[in-house]
């Protein structure tokens, strides 16, 4: 494909459930590396109606799951269709949307995004590329992570790609190919507890700081198995509600107790899946602003740099790189790697709705 030159809206949903980041990017492809410019940039807050079935769909039947899909569609094309005119922005190649995963089971060979549904082109009135995991856990992948190709392409003057999200991932190469993995819960975990102080999260980690940790719920929560498996390997919130937080309840912690223990937990597995503790280390993701969890990753890599970024970049980098994701689904060139999911091959995933108005 002879075109070099891409405007697109890059759109991403976590499962911290923070909200809709919406970036607009500008890629450029020269001498075969791509570059980006980011235009405007809002992350949307959902609403409570939406909080609320966003955080109770994990129990849904399959016709309730439908129904939500279609409902989130509307919403979310709503929303995308909203900040396209608020922001006046035009002649978008794509809006490159991740959606909202509610179920992950890649062991199952199921994975499901909402807001991929094809009517979600009509409703934002934009060609439309998502759904951009089934395919691959189709091969036999796990269907995540999926951003490690956009750390290779836009983020290689960093020795590791670190993302604090609802769970903590990482990419880097080794051995001349790119692996990333989940490493543990983050913000999945620390927001149910900050919700019970009366706080949507725990700012700066201060609450956190503040408690008492537990040796024995800490020795507990390095126990799980899944730290124990080699990847590739994904972690969705069915491992938080079926495997964390009843183990956390059976200790019955203080909330400030359960922050505390909490961020050592994440703090020591991240420092435990790094092969090499030293060099460059680029966070991104909600979690970065927690000061006191950054404080106890420096205690366990010391001889690591850590680097948070410019606002932009640190809350909008997995918008971003579905947004690059995209463009290479458009150009008809890989955007997953085998190495990282596990799949039989690598290979170009996505779905492209287009726009016929």
């Amino acid at each position: 494909m002879s075109k070099h030159t891409y405007h697109i809206l890059g759109v991403m949903s976590g499962t911290s459930l923070d909200g809709i980041d919406l970036a607009e990017v500008f890629f450029t492809l020269e001498n075969r590396r791509w570059t980006y410019t980011f235009g405007v940039s809002e992350t949307l807050p959902y609403p409570d109606t939406w909080l609320h079935r966003l955080q109770v769909a994990l129990h849904y039947s399959p016709l309730e799951l439908q129904q939500l899909n279609q409902d989130y569609t509307a919403y979310l094309g709503g929303v995308i269709a909203a900040f396209i005119r608020t922001h006046r922005l035009q002649a978008l190649d794509a809006v490159c949307s991740h959606g909202h995963t509610i179920l992950h089971q890649p062991q199952n060979g199921y994975t499901l995004q909402i807001g991929n549904l094809p009517e979600i082109a009509s409703y934002c009135q934009q060609t439309v590329v998502c759904d951009f995991r089934v395919q691959d856990v189709e091969r036999g992948g796990q269907g995540a992570p999926l951003v490690p190709i956009g750390d290779r392409m836009l983020f290689s003057a960093y020795t590791y790609c670190l993302n604090l999200g609802g769970f903590s991932n990482v990419s880097f190469e080794h051995q001349q190919h790119r692996i990333a993995f989940d490493i543990s819960p983050v913000n999945t975990v620390l927001n149910h507890y900050a919700v019970q102080l009366g706080m949507a999260y725990d700012a700066g980690g201060e609450r956190a700081a503040g408690g008492t940790l537990s040796p024995e719920l800490l020795d507990a929560l390095n126990g799980l198995e899944y730290y124990t498996q080699p990847f590739p390997k994904s972690l969705g919130v069915e491992f938080v509600r079926e495997k964390v937080l009843p183990l956390m309840q059976r200790f019955n912690p203080a909330p400030e107790d359960a922050l505390r223990t909490f961020v050592e937990h994440i703090a020591q597995q991240i420092a435990r899946a790094l092969p090499l503790a030293q060099g460059r280390l680029l966070i991104t993701g909600g979690g970065a602003y927690n000061h006191f969890l950054l404080q106890r990753m420096q205690a366990y890599l010391p001889e690591m740099t850590l680097i948070v970024p410019d606002n932009t970049t640190l809350e909008f980098k997995e918008a971003l790189i579905f947004g690059l994701l995209g463009v290479l689904r458009l150009r008809e060139e890989i955007n997953v790697l085998s190495s990282v999911t596990g799949a039989h091959d690598d290979h170009c995933s996505g779905k492209v709705y287009p726009w016929k108005g």
